[in-house]
C-alpha cells in the first residue's frame, strides 16, 4: 500500500495500490463486501456502492455511467471490446484491422479471431511507432471488415497514435474503432471520439483485476462468450465490489492533478532523453522526438552490444527497476513486436516509465549508475568467432546464399541476440571498405537487429537469403 520507492522506474508496467485506493478499499469492505445483484440487505449496500463508482468513474471519463462496464482485468477487457465488436458486427463482415504494434492481447484475440474463421490485417508503423494512418484507413475501406483497433498510445515507446483522426474516418465508413485507451488516461483524456475504448487500473494505482471498457450508445457489440448478468453480459460472476471502488478513487486522484504532474515528468524524461547517448556509447532513443507525440512519462532507449534482459538485472542489482522490450531470454526467443514493427534494435532495450514519486536527484541517479551497469554487462558478453574465408564448392557448408564472391563468412548460428550483431561489429572492420560480409545467424531477432546495426552505424545491408540447413544468410557491405 506504500507509493513506489524512488528507484521503481516501471510505472507502465502498473504501481503498487495508491494510497486514496487503499483507504478506499479498506473502507469499502465493510459494506461491499457481498454481491450487487441480491437483494438482500448486504447486497444492495454493495450495489449502492457500486453504483456510485460507476457515476464517479463515467463522469471523469466523459461518458454515460450505463455506457461502463468494470471486468476483471484490462486485458480482458481488451479482448472483450475488440472480439464484442466483432460479433455485434458480424452481419457486416469478420475482418479485423489493427496496428502491428498493439498490446499482446489484441495479437491474441485476432490469433483467437482466425482460428474461429476470421481474419486480420495488420497496418504497419514508422521507425517512431507510429501507425501508417493511410495504410490503416484503406485497410478499413476493404470488403468484410467489421472491426478496427488503435492503441491511443504505444506500452514500450509511449508513441501516441492519431486516435481522433482514424475515428473520424472509419466513421465516415461505418467501421467503429476498439481503442486501448489505459496509458493516455494516466496523464491524457479519454477518446471522445472512439465507440468502444479500454483500460487497466494498475496503470493509475488502482488495484490488480480490474479493467475499465466502455462501450457507447448505438455502438454494435454482443457478448462473444457465453453470456452471465453480471455487468450487463459483459462480465463473468459477481463484481469485486472494493476493489472497482479503489480503481476509481485512484483514478480521480490521479486525474487530478494530471496536468502539471505530466509536465513535471515530461522535463525529467527530457533529461533522460537527453543524457543516456551522452553517458553511454553506442546506444539510441526511440520514439518521436516530439513531446507531443508521445508519453510525458515514459522514453525507451536501445543499447547496442548487449542483451536487455542481463541490462535489467544488473541496473536490479543497483537499485533501479527498469522494463524491457528485449524478450531474447533463455525461455522465450521471441523479439518484441513492437521493436521489430519499428525496424528499431531488439537487444539490449531498456523502457524507462516515472511515477509522481520520482524527482530530478532520481533521475540524475540512475544517468550516474546506467554507464556502470552497461559496461558490466557489455563485460560479460564472450567474444565472437572470427571471419573464415568462404568455403571451396564442394566443401561440407553447400547452402546457396553464401557465394563466394560476396567475401568472408561469418557463422553466428547457434548464437542469441545480441551476440549476431556483436559478431558482426567485431567481425567488419577486418574487411576493406566495400567489401562485403556474409553473416549466418537463426536467432529470431537477428533480422531486425542486423538491420537497426547497419543504420545506425552507417553500413549497408545488402541482401537476406534463407538456408537450407537453417537460419538465414545476411550480405552485409561495409561502407565506411
Amino acid at each position: 500500500m506504500n507509493q513506489p520507492g524512488s528507484g521503481y522506474l516501471d510505472a507502465a508496467a502498473g504501481l503498487p495500490l495508491h494510497p486514496v485506493a487503499a483507504e478506499a478499499m479498506q473502507a469499502a469492505w465493510q459494506d461491499g463486501w457481498a454481491d450487487p445483484s441480491r437483494l438482500t440487505g448486504a447486497g444492495r449496500r454493495s450495489a449502492v456502492l457500486l453504483d456510485a463508482a460507476r457515476q464517479a468513474a463515467a463522469a471523469e471519463l466523459g461518458v454515460r455511467p450505463d455506457e461502463l462496464s468494470f471486468l476483471p482485468s484490462g486485458v480482458h477487457a481488451l479482448q472483450q471490446a475488440v472480439l464484442g465488436s466483432l460479433a455485434g458486427r458480424r452481419r457486416a463482415g469478420n475482418v479485423l484491422v489493427h496496428s502491428a504494434v498493439e498490446h499482446s492481447a489484441v495479437f491474441a484475440a485476432a490469433d483467437w479471431h482466425r482460428q474461429h474463421g476470421g481474419q486480420a490485417l495488420v497496418a504497419g508503423v514508422d521507425p517512431t511507432a507510429r501507425v501508417d494512418l493511410a495504410e490503416f484507413v484503406e485497410l478499413a475501406r476493404g470488403p468484410g471488415v467489421a472491426t478496427a483497433v488503435l492503441q491511443a498510445a504505444n506500452h514500450e515507446v509511449g508513441t501516441r497514435q492519431p486516435v481522433a483522426e482514424a475515428a473520424g474516418q472509419l466513421a465516415e465508413l461505418g467501421v467503429p474503432l476498439v481503442v486501448d485507451a489505459g496509458h493516455e488516461l494516466v496523464y491524457g483524456q479519454a477518446p471522445a471520439a472512439a465507440p468502444i475504448f479500454t483500460a487497466d487500473a494498475r496503470l493509475w494505482g488502482g488495484p490488480a483485476g480490474v479493467g475499465l471498457l466502455v462501450v457507447r450508445q448505438g455502438s454494435r457489440w454482443r457478448p462473444p462468450f457465453p453470456v452471465d448478468e453480471a455487468e450487463s453480459g459483459r462480465a463473468l460472476g459477481p463484481a469485486n465490489v472494493p476493489a472497482i471502488v479503489a480503481a476509481v478513487a485512484s483514478l480521480r486522484a490521479t486525474r487530478a492533478g494530471r496536468a502539471a504532474e505530466g509536465r513535471r515528468l515530461a522535463g525529467l524524461i527530457e533529461r533522460i532523453r537527453d543524457g543516456v547517448p551522452r553517458a553511454v556509447s553506442d546506444t539510441v532513443v526511440l520514439g518521436p522526438d516530439d513531446p507531443a507525440a508521445r508519453l510525458p512519462h515514459l522514453v525507451t532507449f536501445s543499447c547496442l552490444y548487449l542483451d536487455g534482459e542481463a541490462l535489467l538485472t544488473e541496473l536490479d542489482r543497483r537499485g533501479f527497476a527498469v522494463s524491457s522490450g528485449s524478450s531474447c531470454t533463455a525461455d522465450t526467443l521471441t523479439p518484441s513486436h513492437v521493436l521489430v514493427a519499428m525496424g528499431a534494435l531488439t537487444s539490449g532495450n531498456v523502457r524507462i516509465s516515472l511515477h509522481p514519486g520520482v524527482g530530478q536527484a532520481d533521475v540524475e541517479r540512475f544517468l550516474a549508475v546506467l554507464p556502470e551497469a552497461v559496461a558490466a554487462v557489455r563485460g560479460q558478453a564472450p567474444g565472437s568467432p572470427a571471419a573464415r574465408p568462404a568455403p571451396a564448392a564442394d566443401a561440407a557448408l553447400t547452402d546457396p546464399a553464401p557465394n563466394q564472391d560476396h567475401g568472408p563468412v561469418l557463422d553466428s548460428r547457434g548464437r542469441r541476440c545480441p551476440l549476431p550483431v556483436l559478431d558482426l561489429a567485431r567481425a567488419l572492420p577486418g574487411i576493406e571498405v566495400g567489401s562485403e560480409l556474409t553473416v549466418l545467424a537463426d536467432d529470431p531477432a537477428a533480422a531486425s537487429d542486423l538491420a537497426a546495426w547497419c543504420r545506425m552505424r552507417g553500413q549497408q545491408l545488402v541482401d537476406q537469403a534463407g538456408l537450407d540447413s537453417g537460419g538465414t544468410a545476411y550480405r552485409v557491405r561495409r561502407l565506411r
